[in-house]
């Protein structure tokens, strides 16, 4: 008799890391549900392999949300919530609209779906995979609502793995570093818009912030990694039955955690405004 294959539902799978896990884990025999708000892109992943299957689904929709326990299967082995987005910019100046829409996506939409699916994952007792960013344990300048996103996710996260616990079900922080993703390849355009969307009175004051982040993310683009890394990790934490709770993904990222825990909060602060050629004010002598 032929076992179950395992399901999982990944959400944000028409690109990047969301598809690189799809693709990984149907070529290891998983049903993969693919969440795609573009139908198109949806049928140029099942192409990949007759074990993946579309599901349009928008993380901020409600119709499309309240439909999604009816199109799941009764039981569900994995959720991996991939979908978000990210902004640059300084705190002070990002409109307010943006900042809801950061955490519509990054956090709400999250949840919303895990809602939906955790009555399948339970009969499953099955894994949910959040992924993260190592922006959730490190707050790096000129990211601010992007890092409070992630760290808001990163705290749902670690209050399911202790309130799902009795049913079995694992929870688990994916927290990559740098990755080969259409964001990062779009970086400089972002910063650029970014730039253009400032009043003129914050252009001017963030001009060397703006100039600092451009050249740190020209040097960090050489240095991507491939999506197939994170998609290895969510394989692995899939295939463990008591998996760590947190998972750094890319050598950045453990170096940035490292420098986290080793440094003292002000001298971190230091480090990074001194990267971005950043100053003090003098004090006027008395």
């Amino acid at each position: 008799m032929s076992s179950r294959r395992r399901t999982v539902l990944i959400t944000g799978a028409s690109r990047g890391l969301g598809r690189a896990t799809a693709v990984r884990l149907a070529a290891a025999g998983w049903e993969v549900l693919a969440g795609v708000r573009d139908p198109d892109a949806g049928k140029a992943l099942a192409a990949e392999s007759p074990q993946i299957t579309p599901v349009e689904l928008d993380v901020t929709d409600a119709a499309q949300l309240a439909g999604l326990p009816d199109r799941l299967p009764p039981r569900l082995d994995a959720l991996v919530n991939n979908a978000g987005i990210g902004m640059a910019g300084p705190v002070e100046a990002v409109p307010l609209e943006d900042v809801r829409r950061q955490f519509e996506v990054n956090v709400i939409g999250q949840l919303a779906v895990t809602q939906a699916a955790l009555p399948h994952l339970r009969a499953a007792r099955g894994h949910i995979v959040f992924v993260s960013s190592i922006n959730g344990r490190v707050a790096i300048p000129m990211s601010g609502p992007y890092n409070a996103s992630k760290a808001a996710l990163e705290s749902l996260a670690d209050n399911l793995r202790v309130e799902l616990r009795p049913w079995g079900i694992e929870v688990v922080l994916i927290e990559p570093g740098i990755h080969d993703t259409d964001p990062w390849r779009q970086m400089l355009d972002l910063l650029d818009e970014t730039a253009a969307a400032l009043s003129p009175e914050h252009r001017d004051l963030y001009a060397g912030h703006i100039a600092a982040q451009r050249t740190m993310c020209a040097k960090l683009q050489q240095r991507t990694a491939p999506p197939r890394n994170v998609a290895a990790a969510v394989e692995r934490v899939l295939n463990t039955a008591r998996p760590r709770a947190r998972r750094l993904v890319g050598n950045d990222a453990r170096i940035l955690n490292a420098m986290r825990a080793a440094l003292p909060t002000r001298v971190l602060d230091a480090v990074w405004a001194r990267n971005m050629g950043l100053r003090k004010p003098g004090r006027a002598s008395s």
